[in-house]
């Protein structure tokens, strides 16, 4: 996942069958050290796409499924993943940069996957960095992940 070109392409999430199926092929290209910035309007799919991703996580490595739910009131949920650890934030109720200084976003990145939901407040872009844009389609009727590495 680790790339410094600005390649992007458009994912088609209309059904939740479709967003399950990408997280689920994203799996297997995911490393430490990504850092995920989810960008889209509030009931696009992001959480959703990251409970997918998670779950199938947990399946590969013969874990239980557990909930994933979005952080939006205790700002980060942590997963343990055989070896990996998920951080998930959503970072809505947040209003400046400066409230970010205690989160230590990318402090140990390298060993983690990140995965961060209203990224926008966010000044200093970490390395290994993949942005997914969720997108409404055709007046709400279908939805798409426009993905820029």
């Amino acid at each position: 996942m680790h790339t410094a070109t600005n390649k992007s392409s458009n994912i088609d999430i209309s059904t939740e069958k479709k967003l399950e199926e990408f997280a689920k092929g994203l799996n297997k290209k995911i490393e430490k050290g990504t850092v995920f910035f989810l960008f889209g309007e509030m009931g696009v799919g992001k959480t959703t796409f990251v409970k997918y991703l998670i779950n199938n996580l947990q399946l590969k490595f013969n874990q239980n499924i557990t909930e994933v739910t979005s952080p939006t009131f205790n700002i980060m949920n942590e997963y343990q993943i055989g070896d990996i650890l998920i951080k998930h934030y959503d970072l809505y109720r947040l209003k400046t940069s400066e409230e970010l200084n205690d989160l230590n976003l990318f402090e140990n990145n390298e060993k983690e996957i990140v995965l961060i939901e209203w990224p926008q407040i966010i000044k200093e872009v970490p390395k290994n960095l993949t942005k997914l844009y969720f997108e409404y389609k055709n007046d709400f009727k279908d939805r798409c992940i426009k993905i820029i590495r």
